[in-house]
């Protein structure tokens, strides 16, 4: 199949650094291209891809401090996939909502991943205006957000095997992976390792919009507990050995978690996450087998300690039985194959029916 990928433009498809959105693009677009398929990649200039890179910006949006508002290149963007619309037979977006005026031309050949939080009072009408238009969300529980939509399928994401290597022994501290943000609550991770009597390392992005959350809340609590360290944003090499070094991850979130890629990525090094059933969280986490869903910060102390003797091969295989990129791919190959745009592309089959001598044509099923 010919298939466009169309990403955010805020980080490079693989992120430098932190981006979730962008680094399942990535997983996604480079194992389809390793089965086979032909892909295209509409992505900032500095994105790193085996399909052809079509440049949306010279360089992530996020990391550019000439930039001050992002829409016009996004606009920009969407523009080069409305000329070269014709050469696919998919094109998946995974930019929200800026697509939705163009997608009635694309004849039934595209669909949209939701990455975000849907529970937004501003989106209450928004997907209620565009029934009719594909929509993938990452988990039942985002999906849920949507109960007025029919035409919405579920695509757990995916990394790739080797991307995070198991790690058969873990260390003596607990891990904090993810942004400096009162919905993440690190200072809820805090309270659990003091509590649990265990160190606690803490690598976070720290938004210009949380700045005032981390100086006034995180960083003091740093400063007073020494057996807190906070390590600053990490690369895919760093996160490796933070993850697979750790005792157990830590995500005692306080919002509806679209999906939580950092569980997996846990997962995938054989590490346990302890978790509040937040949002997605109770999908992704086998209950005493990937880790424990706990409720307050004593069950989440307890559960530190429950998790230096789970197996940590368990946990891996949970990571190779649900949560590979071959996977996600294969799911969402379906779905591009039952698109109406690209079903009725498909040639037919015809079975031959009868005796010879009353022989007849019936038409089959297409063909997959």
């Amino acid at each position: 199949m010919k298939i466009a990928q169309v990403s955010p433009l805020f980080e490079s498809v693989p992120p430098k650094l932190y981006g979730g959105t962008e680094r399942i693009v990535s997983y996604l677009t480079e194992e389809l291209v390793r089965q086979g398929h032909e892909l295209t990649l509409f992505a900032s200039g500095d994105s790193i891809t085996a399909a052809e890179l079509v440049p949306g910006c010279v360089r992530a949006l996020r990391l550019n401090p000439a930039i001050q508002d992002h829409l016009p290149y996004h606009i920009m963007m969407l523009e080069q996939v409305r000329q070269r619309a014709d050469e696919f037979d998919v094109i998946h977006f995974h930019i929200d909502l800026l697509q939705y005026p163009l997608m009635s031309a694309l004849s039934g050949r595209a669909l949209t991943t939701l990455h975000g939080r849907l529970d937004l009072p501003d989106l209450a009408g928004f997907y209620v205006t565009f029934p009719d238009y594909p929509l993938v969300t990452i988990s039942n529980s985002q999906q849920a957000q949507l109960p007025q939509l029919a035409r919405v399928d579920t695509v757990y994401h995916g990394l790739p095997r080797d991307l995070l290597p198991f790690h058969p022994t873990g260390g003596d501290y607990l891990a904090f992976l993810g942004r400096i943000s009162p919905e993440k609550r690190p200072d809820v991770a805090i309270q659990i390792a003091l509590r649990a009597g265990m160190p606690l390392k803490i690598a976070a992005k720290i938004d210009k919009s949380d700045q005032l959350y981390w100086e006034s809340v995180i960083r003091p609590l740093v400063e007073a507990n020494p057996s807190v360290e906070f390590v600053g944003e990490i690369n895919e090499r760093a996160k490796a050995e933070f993850l697979g070094n750790a005792a157990a991850l830590l995500f005692p979130i306080d919002w509806p978690e679209p999906f939580g890629i950092v569980m997996i990525e846990a997962m995938s090094c054989g590490t346990p996450t302890i978790a509040y059933p937040c949002g997605s969280v109770s999908e992704v986490i086998d209950e005493g087998q990937s880790g424990f869903l706990v409720n307050d910060v004593e069950e989440a102390a307890k559960a530190a300690e429950r998790a230096k003797g789970l197996s940590r091969a368990g946990v891996r295989a949970c990571f190779e039985r649900r949560f590979t990129v071959e996977r996600m791919a294969k799911d969402y190959l379906a779905i591009y194959r039952g698109l109406p745009g690209v079903s009725a592309k498909r040639p037919q089959r015809f079975h031959l029916i009868g005796e010879p001598a009353t022989l007849q044509i019936a038409r089959g099923q297409y063909s997959s």
